[in-house]
């Protein structure tokens, strides 16, 4: 699975590539996936196979690793529908398969999830679980629990109404489907929900907390990742953003969206949900990793949830009751005072709340939040999670948009910009039993690029401008980095070949929302294109290129 295990560590005990060695890192080979647009997916390794998902058109390649330059052992192409490109809010990116029980699972574009043979690449089903018709997409990378293949759909931008899906692995049959927004029995809302605080407890708040009708169109969709506890037997996931971005239309705290739910694997039935942002005002989902660590708190063994949250707070959670121990920020933030331990809910910044027709300027962190869906990694060695996130600000003016299905429902106007300091990036290696950070690398532009630490202590993410890099996860010196071609949105992957040897891999190519001035070769004078991104990224085109291709590095 692409983080690695069911805790969203992405951690590796892999030891022959140490902070003395790594500067002898050579390329041992690569692979083009001909496709010029953002490759956010994390490459597979199963056995001596590396397996591959490429952006649209999505096609899933197999590596024989234990032949010399990892030869392609077959390729499946599942020809995803070419209008679903004309409805994918920030790119046509996928984040990558998982595998379990011989077979690959993976999801295309345009809502469908397909089981592969993993050894054959013969389709075994294709299921359709979404509808592009109404702005319905599918780029998460699924994750498998008990036999069942877990999908949420993408489309917030669109009116599209968020949920969770549990697919039978054998067969694809839906065996559960949990909805962001609207009645209880829809959410999947039963007797066993048991939220920590007041403002999450009543009947059908996914209906009460809108107003009327619009929970139809509310968001809250499930695109980012999901972490497991066996030994609790749930599954944690986080929703997206409420529909439109303007906040002025939808009165109420919006649930459930912008926030986290606990749900039993088997039946899909919550547990227990918080709300980061009640109320969203500035499109920051809730869709970020959530690392499930084991710590002493206020000297107790605790289960908690770790979580760097889009609207600039790190947060631990009790993961058996939802209760929030911490919250503090790690990027600069202006628009939430405060997170109060108390009520579980944000003191926003009343000078930072987005009007109708008012451009509200310098508000910190953006639209994008200061992480976006690329994940950290924790190491148990150190004792540090190392998040990879954007320093960026925004101007923001809230309109008045129309829904017409299948087409963007968003009713804002942005223009982003770097931070204080001028660098758009940060590397921040935060001490989680201090609740502080103990070191940070400032990067020119923002990182999208997930991060991998290892047991000899090195961390590794890419740049959007193409730099693959591994840091002392100690001090974050620069111990070694090599110049790919083109920048890099993806996560970074280590493995021991089938030759006993360590390997880094990582796909470069430069993408996503962040990316779309290159990949979409979007004019730099527009500074509202992309969202607004193009004002921050304006010079990326000067610094990268397009191309799409997997890197794999060794010690010779």
């Amino acid at each position: 699975m692409p983080a690695k295990d069911y805790a969203s560590t992405r951690f590796s005990g892999l030891d022959q590539i140490n902070t003395g060695n790594v500067k002898n890192l050579h390329v041992s080979f690569t692979f083009s996936t001909g496709v010029n647009r953002g490759h956010e997916a994390a490459p597979l390794v199963v056995g001596s196979t590396m397996y591959v998902v490429a952006p649209y058109p999505n096609i899933l390649y197999a590596l024989d690793l234990s032949r010399p330059g990892a030869p392609m052992k077959w390729k499946y192409e599942p020809n995803p529908a070419a209008a679903s490109q004309g409805v994918a809010c920030c790119d046509v990116v996928n984040r990558g398969a998982a595998y379990a029980n011989g077979r690959i699972f993976y999801n295309t574009l345009d809502a469908q999830t397909v089981a592969i043979d993993a050894e054959t690449g013969k389709e075994i089903w294709k299921v359709k679980v979404g509808d592009i018709n109404i702005g319905e997409t599918v780029t998460m990378a699924p994750l498998v629990v008990k036999n069942q293949v877990l999908v949420g759909n993408s489309g917030g931008e669109y009116g599209v109404r968020g949920w969770l899906t549990a697919l039978d692995s054998a067969t694809g049959k839906v065996n559960w489907k949990a909805y962001s927004t609207g009645p209880d029995k829809d959410v999947l809302i039963g007797p066993d929900f048991r939220p920590f605080y007041p403002s999450d407890k009543g009947t059908d708040l996914g209906m009460s907390t809108w107003p009327p009708q619009a929970w139809e169109l509310g968001g809250g969709n499930v695109w980012g990742w999901i972490s497991y506890d066996p030994d609790l037997n749930l599954i944690y996931y986080g929703t997206g953003n409420p529909g439109p971005w303007n906040h002025d239309l939808r009165p109420g705290d919006n649930k459930w969206t912008a926030g986290i739910f606990a749900r039993d694997p088997d039946t899909g039935a919550a547990k227990w949900f918080y709300q980061w942002s009640p109320h969203d005002v500035f499109d920051h989902d809730g869709i970020n990793e959530q690392l499930l660590l084991d710590l002493v708190w206020d000297g107790k063994p605790r289960k908690v949830l770790v979580r760097p949250e889009r609207n600039g707070f790190l947060y631990i959670l009790d993961r058996q009751t939802g209760e929030v121990l911490f919250a503090k920020p790690y990027g600069t933030v202006n628009t939430i005072n405060k997170i109060n331990l108390v009520t579980g809910r944000p003191e926003r910044n009343p000078e930072k709340t987005p009007k109708t027709g008012v451009v509200v300027r310098d508000i910190c962190p953006n639209a994008s939040g200061a992480k976006d869906w690329n994940p950290s990694a924790y190491s148990p060695k150190t004792g540090l999670l190392y998040i990879p996130h954007a320093n960026l600000c925004m101007d923001f003016e809230a309109t008045v948009p129309n829904y017409i299905s299948g087409t963007p429902y968003v009713g804002a106007e942005l223009k982003m910009k770097a931070g204080p300091g001028g660098n758009a990036g940060v590397l921040t290696a935060w001490d989680v039993a201090k609740g502080e950070s103990r070191w940070e690398v400032k990067e020119n532009f923002p990182l999208w690029s997930g991060a991998l630490v290892t047991a000899r202590n090195i961390v590794f993410y890419g740049t959007l401008d193409g730099w693959f890099k591994a840091l002392d996860a100690n001090t974050g010196t620069l111990l070694w980095q090599f110049k790919t071609a083109s920048g890099i949105v993806g996560q970074p992957t280590t493995y021991r070949g089938p030759d006993g040897r360590q390997y880094i891999a990582i796909l470069s190519g430069v993408g996503g929302w962040v990316g779309a001035i290159v990949a979409g070769d979007l004019d730099r004078r527009d500074t509202t294109a992309a969202a607004g991104f193009v004002a921050a990224t304006a010079s990326l085109p000067d610094a990268t290129n397009k191309g799409g291709v997997l890197y794999v590095f060794a010690i010779p």
